[in-house]
């Protein structure tokens, strides 16, 4: 009997292998991964710092522990260079594998930035376990600079994270960004100074309107240099500029991709019992856009949903709206982001009462089709998401 096959043991890809053991206990299950295939909390890596927590810390289980619970084979340390939808095998460092349905869950890949200079090799990026134990190690080594200057290019979700983790810790950041305010492309500009307030009450410092063309070796410390002709001093630069999904395995395969692997609804792409989730996944609304959601709850519901669909019920994936947690908590944020077309003909409102800042974002129709708080409850979570499709004056 062919195995079902998971490519990748992050979240996604052991999210469906659990919901799968749930629903059968027997059917043959393979992983593959090219790392240690640990099961850890990838939204952990941008705020363990300040808990001082290292990497091993980090990791929850094993993949012995792994292969255990879930009765599966993980084969770690195990790189897969094709996929053969037609025979349905895949080829891996470790030999073939025939597979009778596969699931992609590759994940995504940091933004690489073209700089330019002497010491553009040594920016760091963190998108696995394994990076965070090579940044920790960095700032271990830097350790003799009091406090450790670190420059962040990206203020976005990523790089908001970091800074707040960073400078909790003691480390003394410098945040790039071409916008004029922190997470700009999520957030309301109101929650956006909130959120930049709260960061330099903490000793963050931002350079905005502005972007790092060059890093430079200048004896012991690295020099940003900026579009504007400033420069940033830093021990360490840490890029935190976005993640694009992960597409080489679907090119291999001939998949259809766009922005990521584009799947149906149901999680399936366009090759007959081969899936896809998580960060390489692109989703198809009803309205016929496709969108990457790089979040939790969007991983756990497709999860479950393709889980179910490999157990051989069809299920579709029903992507409810759901909040994205910003872990900076020097002022924690809840938030949906509108749509970026409709920000232009669009309007924030904005309420404040109780030290807590309420935005509701109004489309041109006057539908509510985003929103943002901080600080943020599960009560205030839900009332706004009740809010969410209807007019201004029903609200």
């Amino acid at each position: 009997m062919k195995p079902i096959v998971i490519i990748g043991t992050g979240m996604a890809g052991y999210t469906v292998a659990r919901e799968f053991r749930r629903l059968n206990k027997d059917a043959p299950l393979v992983l593959v991964t090219a790392d240690s295939g640990g099961s850890y909390s990838k939204p952990m890596l941008s705020n363990a710092f300040a808990q001082n927590k290292d990497a091993q810390q980090l990791v929850m289980q094993s993949a012995a522990q792994m292969s255990e619970q879930l009765n599966a084979d993980i084969r770690t340390s195990t790189t897969v260079s094709a996929i053969d939808t037609a025979a349905r095998t895949i080829d891996t460092s470790g030999g073939r594998i025939e597979y009778d349905k596969l699931v992609l869950a590759v994940g995504a890949q940091p933004i690489r930035l073209e700089l330019k200079g002497d010491a553009a090799q040594h920016v760091l990026s963190v998108n696995n376990i394994d990076d965070y134990a090579a940044f920790r190690a960095r700032i271990a080594s830097s350790s003799n600079a009091s406090p450790v200057r670190v420059a962040i290019i990206g203020a976005g979700l990523i790089g908001c994270e970091f800074a707040d983790d960073l400078a909790g810790a003691g480390h003394a950041v410098t945040v790039i960004d071409p916008n004029h305010r922190p997470l700009a492309a999520l957030a309301a500009p109101a929650l956006s100074e909130g959120l930049q307030t709260a960061l330099q009450a903490r000793g963050v410092q931002f350079r905005f309107g502005t972007v790092a063309e060059a890093v430079h070796q200048a004896g012991p410390e690295l020099q940003v240099q900026l579009a504007d002709g400033s420069t940033v001093a830093a021990d360490i630069v840490l890029s935190a500029v976005g993640l694009r999904p992960d597409l080489r395995l679907a090119h291999l395969a001939g998949l259809k991709t766009n922005r990521g692997i584009v799947v149906d609804n149901a999680g399936q792409t366009s090759a007959a019992d081969v899936y896809a989730l998580g960060d390489c996944a692109e989703y198809t609304f009803a309205d016929g856009s496709g969108h990457t959601l790089p979040y939790i709850a969007p991983i756990m519901t497709a999860g479950r949903a393709i889980a179910r669909t490999l157990n051989g019920e069809r299920s579709e994936i029903d992507l409810k709206p759901s909040p994205v947690l910003i872990k900076t908590p020097s002022y924690p944020l809840a938030l949906i982001a509108p749509l970026p077309h409709t920000v232009a003909s669009g309007t924030w409102c904005v309420e404040t009462a109780d030290n807590r800042t309420v935005c509701r974002f109004y489309d041109a129709d006057g539908v509510l089709t985003g929103f943002g708080t901080s600080p943020h409850d599960n009560a205030i979570r839900q009332t706004l998401l009740g809010e969410l499709g209807k007019k201004a004056e029903t609200a």
